[in-house]
C-alpha cells in the first residue's frame, strides 16, 4: 500500500513514519508540511492511503480533502488530530478513518489491514492478519478506556473509575477493605461505605467483563486485586519507555519522540484524586526529566522548532523549573531570536520574584548572559555586512 503524510509539524513526520515503517504492507511515498506540494506530488502520483492533519496554515486537511474530492479522487483519507470535534466534517468528505493523537500502534495496523482486506487484489496470508487489539486504559491527561475495536467505552460511576484507578497503581497487589474505605469512601458513616464499596466493585466487575477482562478484579473477602495482565495502560508504558530510554540519541530519537506522545497531561487528568498526589507528582517529574533529555538532543540535531513546543509543554507544568528555561533560552540563541531570550529571562525573573521573593540561579544568569552577548555580537556582525551591501 503506497502512503503519504501531510502535517506540518515535522515531529509527526517521525513518529507516523517510524509506526508506518513496522507494517511490511506499507510503502511511504512521502511526506509534506503543507498541502500544496503534496496536491503537485499527488498529480502524478497514484496513492492507496493519505495520513493528514486537519488544522495547518494556509489550507486545512478537510479544504484539502474537500478539493481532492471534487477532483474525482477517492483517495483513502484518515486523518490524525488533537481535536475530537472534527469527527463529523471529515466523515463529510468520505474520510476512511479518524485518529486522535497520540495514535496507537495497532490502532494504526489495523486501519492499514481493514483497507488492505476491502481491496480484493490484496490478499493477506493469515499469519500477516492483526492480532487483536488488547483493551486500552489512557490514564495520562484523562481517564479514558477503549475497547478491542478502538470505541470509547463509558465508566458506570465516578466510584468505579476511582477504584479502578486506585487498584490499577498497586499493580496486581491486594488491597484490604479498609484500606479502600478510608481512601475512597472516607467521611461515609461505615456501613454505607461498605455498601458503596460493594456496589463500585460489582460495577467495575460488570464493566471489565464486558470488555473481555473477565475474571480481571479478584477478592477473598477481606481484599481486592486488578488483574492487568490482559490490558494496556498509557502510564506504565510511558514509564516503562522512559526507564529503558537513559540516553537519547540520533538513532532512537523518533521512538523518544513517540513516547513523550503518551503523556497527554498529568495522571488521571482533572480527577485529581488525593490519594494518588504522590502518584501525580511523580509522574509528572518522569515527564518533564525525560522531556527535558529529549529537547538536548533536539537542539543538538538542531530541531528548535519542535524542541520550544515540547519546553512550551514543560513549563505549562512547571513555570519554575529552571533547567527548563535554560533549554528554552538556548532554543532562542539558536534561532537567533534575541527578543525572545530577553522575554523570556524577564518572564522567568518576574515570576521567580512574585511567587518566592528570589532572584534566579547565578547559573542561570550567566546563561543569559552570555547567550546576549553571542547574539549581539551576531546581530552587529550581521547588520555590518548588510550596510557594506547597501555601499
Amino acid at each position: 500500500m503506497k502512503v503519504i503524510i501531510i502535517d506540518d509539524e515535522l515531529a509527526m513526520h517521525l513518529i507516523m513514519n517510524r509506526m508506518l515503517g513496522k507494517i511490511d504492507e506499507v510503502e511511504i511515498m512521502g511526506s509534506f508540511q503543507e498541502t500544496a506540494a503534496a496536491f503537485s506530488f499527488l498529480q502524478n502520483q497514484e496513492i492507496d492511503m493519505i495520513f493528514m492533519d486537519i488544522n495547518m496554515p494556509k489550507e486545512s486537511g478537510l479544504e484539502f480533502a474537500q478539493r481532492l474530492r471534487e477532483q474525482g479522487r477517492q483517495t483513502k483519507l484518515v486523518f490524525v488530530t488533537s481535536h475530537k470535534e472534527y469527527a463529523l466534517p471529515a466523515f463529510g468528505v468520505y474520510a476512511y478513518d479518524y485518529m486522535v493523537k497520540p495514535v496507537v500502534q495497532e490502532r494504526l495496523r489495523q486501519t492499514i489491514h481493514k483497507a488492505l482486506s476491502e481491496d480484493a487484489s490484496a490478499v493477506l496470508p493469515e499469519e500477516q492478519k492483526a492480532a487483536p487489539t488488547k483493551v486500552l486504559f489512557n490514564c495520562l491527561g484523562r481517564m479514558e478506556i477503549r475497547s478491542a475495536r478502538d470505541e470509547i467505552v463509558k465508566w458506570k460511576t465516578s466510584k468505579s473509575a476511582e477504584l479502578f484507578a486506585y487498584l490499577s497503581l498497586q499493580k496486581g497487589r491486594l488491597v484490604s477493605r479498609a484500606r479502600l474505605i478510608e481512601d475512597i469512601f472516607g467521611g461515609m458513616p461505615r456501613k454505607n461505605a461498605e455498601s458503596y464499596l460493594n456496589t463500585t466493585a460489582y460495577q467495575l466487575r460488570k464493566l471489565l467483563e464486558a470488555n473481555g477482562l473477565k475474571g480481571s478484579l479478584h477478592s477473598d473477602g477481606i481484599h481486592y486485586g486488578l488483574n492487568l495482565n490482559e490490558a494496556r495502560f498509557d502510564m506504565f508504558s510511558f514509564e516503562e519507555g522512559c526507564k529503558q530510554m537513559g540516553l537519547i540519541h540520533a538513532e532512537n530519537i523518533e521512538q523518544a519522540l513517540e513516547l513523550e506522545q503518551l503523556y497527554v497531561g498529568d495522571l488521571f487528568g482533572d480527577r485529581a484524586y488525593p490519594w494518588a498526589w504522590s502518584e501525580i507528582e511523580r509522574f509528572s517529574q518522569m515527564y518533564i526529566a525525560f522531556s527535558q533529555r529529549l529537547c538536548d538532543a533536539l537542539l543538538l540535531r538542531g530541531d528548535t522548532a519542535i524542541a520550544i513546543r515540547l519546553l512550551t509543554k514543560q513549563s505549562a507544568i512547571n513555570e519554575l523549573d529552571e533547567e527548563t528555561i535554560k533549554l528554552l533560552m538556548r532554543a532562542h540563541s539558536i534561532q537567533k531570536n534575541k527578543e525572545a531570550l530577553v522575554q523570556q529571562y524577564i518572564k522567568f525573573v518576574d515570576m521567580l520574584h512574585h511567587e518566592m521573593g528570589v532572584s534566579p540561579s547565578p547559573e542561570v544568569t550567566m546563561l543569559y548572559e552570555r547567550l546576549l552577548r553571542e547574539l549581539n555580537a551576531y546581530w552587529k556582525q550581521h547588520n555590518g555586512r548588510d550596510i557594506q551591501r547597501k555601499i
